[in-house]
């Protein structure tokens, strides 16, 4: 077997090791996280591993199976032109299956003043979009794809990944964010075209220290603005859904969600524009204690 290509990554609390039989997708993202660490002692969390599910597929129509720690064993393949997202599909997936230092909840986060707002929904929510905007306009970006909770403390802790923009939304952040911050665009992927954006300098400057959280909103895009009002049972409900680990922590995690949902106010607020949502969000930030 060939020799695998292989880089060190650390975002966040977790640290990664990503092994490419392809040296494409590994440049791409040495490209895109050349400010992020590595481990200090070369140690890692989990390994993802990119490589062809039968040999000739490394050469003929060279496809990419996402292997590691934690891997599921009917995923398809991606062509190697999607290699950088297979890449961070492999970092979601141990993650989403692996971790257990905090509780996962898969939404979007942002800091302000040491408190943080937590954005989460269904795919088309627009909370990727909202947190990316946000992070342009004077929040500190904590993550896209999972916010982490404390099972101790309560605080979010930020996972400050690249930011995966689908569809609409790279075009909306290609008119406030240089073009040397964005990654290659990736078309008719199976969830469409993406292209992913590499945080601003604070996000990774400051990705160890986490924030009080302090706002959680259920957004929904393309409905005429209003905020309602969400009973703690259904937000205990759609955060258990919401989350990849809470079965697998068990009384740790139904403690650490209580206390979530129990202390951090929560809105629904449905909007048609990012520029509407962040009027929004400032009214509901001004208010808070």
């Amino acid at each position: 077997m060939a020799e695998m290509h292989q880089i060190l990554l650390k975002i966040g609390p977790a640290a990664f090791r990503i092994a490419s039989t392809w040296r494409e997708p590994l440049d791409q993202l040495a490209a895109l996280y050349n400010a992020y660490p590595a481990p200090a002692d070369q140690s890692v969390d989990f390994t993802v591993r990119l490589e062809p599910e039968k040999p000739w597929r490394r050469f003929i129509r060279p496809s990419v199976h996402i292997g590691g720690d934690f891997w599921l064993p009917d995923a398809a393949p991606l062509p190697l032109k999607q290699g950088l997202l297979a890449a961070e599909m492999g970092m979601n997936l141990q993650m989403a299956l692996g971790w257990r230092r905090h509780l996962l909840l898969h939404a979007s986060s942002v800091e302000k003043d040491g408190k943080a707002l937590i954005m989460t929904g269904l795919s088309g929510s627009g909370k990727s979009t909202l947190s990316a905007m946000l992070a342009e306009r004077g929040w500190r970006f904590m993550g896209d794809e999972f916010a982490l909770l404390s099972l101790d403390s309560g605080q979010i802790f930020p996972f400050p990944r690249l930011i995966s923009l689908k569809n609409e939304a790279i075009a909306a952040m290609q008119k406030v964010v240089t073009e040397s911050r964005f990654g290659p665009e990736m078309k008719a992927t199976p969830k469409g075209d993406i292209r992913h954006l590499v945080p601003p300098k604070a996000a990774v400057e400051r990705m160890d220290a986490p924030a009080r959280p302090a706002l959680l909103l259920f957004p929904r895009f393309g409905h005429a603005p209003e905020l309602r009002e969400m009973g703690k049972s259904e937000v205990f409900v759609r955060l258990t859904q919401a989350s990849t680990n809470y079965v697998a922590l068990g009384e740790a995690g139904f403690h650490a969600l209580t206390r979530f949902v129990d202390q951090v106010p929560v809105k629904a607020m449905d909007y048609q524009s990012t520029d509407q949502a962040e009027e929004m969000i400032g009214d509901l930030w001004s208010r808070l204690p």
